[in-house]
């Protein structure tokens, strides 16, 4: 089945939102009539931590739908790490952008010792937004991964591949902006890839926020229990 890619703007026109959270409020009404055209059943939402998890709040809310942390860590290339040329989820095998590697004359080999360092930190991310809770089952689930933003795709399509090992019946990719580029490697991992708006001068996800800070892990953590079923909810308070 050919994946669907769904945009909210027409070309040429562009959009720029206050924060996370006016982007997710955005994003959920879109998924939210995709939702009533009955194309989202037993919708679960996962975020991409950290900045993904307050756009998904937003769209779980709105589905009426149950949220959870999906931790994927960026493996960035070394002496210019922001570069990311692969990245890992919860199952700790690096996904590699094979492209970037060669353009930057690397090895696998080249990134054993960042992909140990983050590995570490993506055990130590999961250990502390799961607490303790086991990990949502997404078998036979529509499953909505929600972003940010999507720029090269090398995070999102660790979770994807991640994912889709485990069952999914349906797999959405859903961010309130995605670069073309991005878009397109993106397709082929996903049954349905929804954006707001896919811009040309697309160079970073941040100058489509005008506020656009890190959130803490306290952030996430509260947004992750007041989504949280009422049972978990009740478990935690007596721990």
């Amino acid at each position: 089945m050919p994946t669907e890619v769904v945009t909210a703007r027409e070309e040429g026109t562009v959009m720029r939102f206050r924060d996370r959270r006016q982007a997710g409020r955005e994003l959920a009404a879109r998924l939210r009539e995709r939702q009533d055209a009955g194309t989202l059943p037993d919708p679960l939402v996962l975020a991409l931590p950290r900045g993904g998890v307050a756009v998904a709040a937003e769209v779980a809310e709105a589905l009426g739908a149950p949220l959870d942390a999906l931790v994927v860590r960026k493996v960035g290339a070394p002496r210019h790490e922001e570069y990311g040329v692969g990245a890992m989820a919860g199952d700790g095998v690096p996904v590699y952008d094979e492209e970037a590697l060669r353009g930057l004359g690397l090895t696998r080999a080249d990134l054993a010792p960042v992909v140990e360092r983050e590995r570490a930190e993506l055990l130590r991310r999961e250990q502390l937004y799961r607490q303790g809770r086991p990990a949502p089952d997404p078998r036979g689930r529509t499953v909505v991964v929600v972003d940010d933003g999507l720029a090269t795709g090398s995070t999102a399509r660790a979770a994807l591949r991640a994912l889709r090992a485990r069952g999914p019946a349906r797999l959405v990719l859903a961010v309130p902006v995605a670069s073309p580029e991005g878009a397109v490697a993106l397709r082929s991992e996903t049954d349905e890839l929804i954006s707001l708006q896919e811009p040309a001068a697309f160079m970073a996800v941040g100058q489509w926020y005008d506020e656009f800070d890190q959130l803490t892990d306290e952030e996430v953590l509260e947004a992750l229990r007041r989504h949280q079923p009422r049972k978990q909810q009740q478990q935690q308070q007596q721990l």
